[in-house]
């Protein structure tokens, strides 16, 4: 007779088991799941075979399936980024605000090694931002970086022949003398940019920013410091945060890139790049010398 109630208690757990696998998630009493997107490298309109990068179409899949998570309260986004395209930067930071909008979602942002300048801005999407101590912060401000080659092909004795139809569409050609009234066209538009920037800080952060002249100056700080300044909120990590705020149960699903049948990758929704061999010989120089703008961005941070 104990033998036969063993089996049946035995039935009747496995029978519990398998109705709360069925069950959707929402109902079932476990520890509450977090999904996590990270967000990492330097921001640009796409990738190529040289370059990887953060772009909306790149992340736009993943946020989606991240906020598209029912029962989770919360989205976790871990940024590691010194910054690059604006445009790039501003598009994925609004489209965080919308999902969390649209599906009443709490964002908490991770720093990383660094969220600055386009970083920082993806970084503002958050409710709250959590970053190391040491990581790199702040950097609100615009910059524009090229190279100048004017002597170098002269010394190789190549001519440079430029036809246009309009005076300035050859405006900053790093083959040609640099032009004081283009440079000046240029400083106005860092400075519309810039004030775009400014604004979305100020409306994000708001009375948490402190009075401080070198805050939208383009200046960097550690988390530590960007904590007193108001551009973090706590200091942290991901794991140690979310068990602090939902127990120490929680689970983190990291969220990524979905598959085709064959296990390909699909396009457009990498947050690096697809190899295109057939495109690695053209623009091969032009290619370098983003990868060394690339570079040197990491490189202001000393990363």
């Amino acid at each position: 007779m104990p033998l036969q109630r063993h089996s049946t208690a035995s039935k009747a757990t496995s029978l519990a088991n398998l109705l709360k696998k069925l069950l959707p998630k929402r109902f079932r009493k476990e520890g509450v799941t977090i999904p996590v997107v990270k967000l990492s490298g330097t921001i640009m309109a796409g990738g190529s075979a040289l370059r990887q990068g953060l772009s909306i179409a790149a992340v736009a899949p993943l946020l989606e399936k991240a906020f598209g998570e029912k029962s989770a309260p919360a989205v976790a986004i871990v940024v590691n980024s010194p910054g690059g395209s604006p445009v790039q930067s501003r598009l994925i930071y609004k489209r965080i605000r919308d999902l969390a909008e649209e599906k009443e979602k709490t964002v908490l942002v991770f720093v990383e090694d660094v969220a600055a300048s386009g970083g920082y801005m993806i970084a503002c999407a958050g409710d709250e931002i959590i970053a190391d101590p040491s990581s790199i912060v702040g950097s609100i401000g615009v910059v524009s970086g090229s190279f100048g080659f004017v002597e170098a092909i002269q010394k190789l004795g190549i001519e440079r022949r430029v036809h246009t139809a309009g005076q300035n569409k050859a405006t900053l050609d790093p083959f040609q003398p640099e032009k004081p009234e283009d440079v000046a066209h240029l400083k106005s538009l860092q400075l519309e940019v810039h004030d775009t920037f400014i604004d979305l800080v100020k409306a994000r952060r708001g009375a948490r920013l402190q009075e401080d002249d070198q805050l939208f100056s383009g200046l960097f700080w550690s988390g530590k410091r960007g904590l007193d300044l108001g551009l973090v909120d706590a200091l942290g990590d991901i794991r140690e945060t979310l068990r602090l705020r939902y127990g120490d149960s929680v689970k983190l699903e990291l969220i990524s890139q979905g598959r085709s049948l064959f296990g390909r990758k699909p396009k457009g929704i990498s947050a690096g790049f697809e190899p295109d061999l057939a495109s690695v010989g053209a623009g091969f120089a032009d290619r370098l010398v983003a990868i060394a703008e690339e570079r040197a961005l990491w490189g202001r941070f000393g990363l």
